[in-house]
């Protein structure tokens, strides 16, 4: 079963409520995301970190109903 770009968004808004979230269906398909996530959270995290941070938002859907997610994160820029 596919999600839609409006469920992610919805998984990543509960865990990072300021995040500013972009989510783009890549093949149409249901199973194929782009995200682009920027958090106060993430400030002073690693990559790896940042992204462990929304995957454990997804609460498990990974490779489950979720099957790729092509993820860029980012704390907000200091300007």
């Amino acid at each position: 079963m596919a999600m839609s770009a409006r469920e992610i968004e919805e998984l990543i808004r509960a865990a990072l409520p300021d995040a500013s979230i972009t989510i783009e269906d890549l093949a149409g398909d249901g199973d194929h995301y782009a995200a682009h996530v920027v958090s106060s959270a993430f400030v002073g995290k690693s990559r790896v970190q940042q992204h462990q941070i929304v995957y454990d938002a997804l609460r498990g859907r990974m490779g489950g109903q979720l099957h790729a997610l092509a993820l860029q994160t980012s704390a907000p820029s200091s300007t």
